[in-house]
């Protein structure tokens, strides 16, 4: 696992630059007091400590610097640099060590003290700057600095030291604009020999006659490395905005994605790859083995595995991904896709929940029904069978008639319970099959009423020339039975409920008309669930209309309750109207 990076060069190179410099210019100014050995000392304590603390990178150009500084300010005379030689060749040998050492120590050092995070894993260190852009100011300071020393070796007579050393940091900047730090570094370096070789008393050598000249070349070389550096960390920082603001837009790419509803792991995992190419796999542990539980684009197979593990048996292994998709955005990517997980796994248990909360509801309602609505019929049958065979009692005809007619009015009621019960059974199991085809509903309607108590004081209104609506003939039965029982039930005696026909464009409409108390307008859409009663005091399990919905929608249409006008409800079923001109089918049973 990588550790943390150390400083970076554009600001440890002008510092460890400095502090030579000054340890180059101390010396000088003892004129001997400071030994060759004080000077090496001073310059390996300089470069092995900016070695330790910046990027490995820094340590070579920190190396040289350093050897320069040994062999031009060792003894007098200061400034001449004197590449050969034992003083030479030890400074050579220390710094290099100096320079390496530092560099692994620093790098070993943060390797142990970098903490666990999924920063560690970024892989983008860009630096503002591509390596084309780098080749050409490096090309620029190669060809461009020794034509600029002849132009200016030309007009010696007329400039002079600082006329030149200007002219070679505007050279410099220019390189630092074109190719960012290190062409700027070798640009720096290199203008600095070439000022001291050929335009620097006396000439054509390494040597310094003027201590003056000395501190303009060391203040140059700062400068030029300062310079350098606050271009690079501008263009840099210029780069980070950028990529900061296409991973907002990603990110808010992602945010729309999940309020718009496609929220699933697989949703999240398909816009990181849609956006950023690669492929992302979603891994759960389970047991010993990892798992894939949503995946997304294609794999490279050598593009590098990298892997976020947000809890112990939850990670994102993400490979051949762009460099727009920076470490903190993947872990923004990873927290969603682990969120969207999380969100459906609670759906699914909501949804489990509420399944078993509504069996239960039925398992509840149903063992109501067997206790009450059930038992009841069951017990006025068995009484009232019981009254006739008994052999001690004489019944009058009018008697055995009242109850005979008891026992067919509670069979009636057992039967039509049953079967809402079976019809509800069958919608719940989704094992419903409507057979559709062209269907009368004044051949449908009175075959509805049988069996219904004072099912002679509905009205069925149907006009003649009403067309034929497409519908299960057996399914609209039991649809119009439910809803006659329903308006006859709670019709007062003086009103007479009905059932209403009338063409409506493609549609039937059928309305099945009541006096009563009506329904609150918040309990309208209520009661068509099953087990809903708004008079506890009724017969039924509250299923009928809860059936009638059930059914009315299987065959392609739609029921809703509404008010009749001056008080009571009416129940409106819309079916379509059949074109095709085939005969009608007679009732339920064809």
């Amino acid at each position: 696992m990588p550790g943390r990076p150390g400083l970076p060069a554009p600001y440890a190179l002008p510092a460890g630059f400095a502090a030579l410099f000054a340890v180059g210019t101390v010396a000088a100014a003892l004129n001997g007091r400071l030994s060759a050995t004080g000077v090496l000392l001073c310059s390996a304590v300089v470069v092995t400590a900016v070695s330790v603390l910046a990027t490995p990178a820094a340590a070579v150009p920190l190396g040289v610097i350093g050897w320069l500084t040994v062999i031009g300010f060792s003894r007098p005379p200061y400034a001449d640099l004197r590449p050969t030689g034992a003083t030479a060749a030890l400074a050579a040998i220390t710094m290099a060590a100096c320079a390496l050492c530092g560099a692994l120590a620093g790098v070993l050092f943060r390797y142990w003290t970098a903490r666990v995070t999924l920063e560690s894993v970024d892989r983008q260190k860009e630096s503002g700057i591509n390596a084309r852009r780098q080749l050409a100011g490096a090309a620029l300071a190669a060809a461009g600095l020794p034509l600029l020393t002849v132009v200016l070796a030309a007009l010696r007579p007329h400039l002079n030291l600082s006329d030149d050393l200007l002219i070679y940091l505007v050279a410099v900047v220019a390189v630092t604009v074109v190719g960012g730090f290190w062409p700027a570094v070798f640009a720096a370096v290199a203008a600095s020999l070439l000022l001291n070789w050929y335009f620097t008393e006396p000439l054509h050598t390494f040597t310094i006659a003027e201590p003056k000249n000395l501190l303009a070349l060391v203040l140059f070389v700062t400068v030029a490395v300062a310079v350098s550096s606050v271009v690079h960390l501008a263009a840099r920082r210029e780069a980070d905005a950028a990529r900061s603001a296409k991973e907002t837009a990603s990110l808010l790419g992602l945010a729309q994605t999940v309020l718009g509803g496609t929220d699933t792991p697989a949703d999240v995992l398909e816009h990181l790859t849609s956006s950023h190419g690669g492929q992302a796999n979603l891994l759960e542990r389970v047991g010993a083995k990892w798992i894939k539980v949503a995946t997304s684009g294609a794999a490279d197979p050598g593009a590098a595995v990298i892997r976020f593990e947000v809890r112990p048996d939850l990670a994102l292994e993400v490979s051949g991904q762009a460099a727009t998709a920076t470490a903190a955005l993947l872990a923004g990517y990873t927290a969603q896709a682990v969120a969207a997980l999380d969100r459906a796994r609670l759906r699914t248990q909501a949804a489990q929940a509420e399944a078993l909360a509504e069996g239960n509801r039925m398992r509840t309602a149903l063992l109501a029904a067997v206790s009450h609505d059930l038992r009841t019929p069951l017990a006025s049958i068995k009484a009232s069978v019981s009254s006739l065979r008994q052999t001690d009692v004489h019944w009058s005809p009018e008697d055995e008639a009242d109850l005979l007619a008891n026992i067919e009015q509670n069979a009636d009621r057992l039967d039509a319970l049953v079967g809402n019960l079976l019809d509800m059974s069958r919608l719940q199991t989704g094992s419903l099959a409507p057979f559709l085809r062209a269907t009368a509903v004044d051949e449908v309607a009175p075959v509805a009423l049988r069996g219904l108590d004072n099912s002679d004081l509905l009205d069925i209104v149907v006009p003649d020339d009403l067309p034929l609506v497409r519908a299960d003939p057996g399914l609209l039965e039991r649809v119009l039975a439910n809803l006659f029982s329903n308006a006859l039930r709670h019709s007062p005696p003086d009103s007479r409920p009905a059932l209403r026909a009338r063409e409506d464009g493609a549609l039937v409409v059928l309305e099945v008309v009541d006096h009563g108390n009506g329904v609150p307008g918040d309990v309208k859409e209520r009661i068509f669930e099953p087990f809903q009663r708004l008079d506890e005091r009724s017969s039924g399990v509250g299923l009928g209309l809860a059936v009638a919905k059930g059914f009315a929608e299987a065959m392609g249409g739609t029921i809703v309750a509404v008010d009749t006008p001056g008080g009571g409800l009416t129940v409106r079923v819309t079916l379509s109207a059949e074109t095709s001109g085939v005969p009608a089918a007679l009732g339920s049973g064809q």
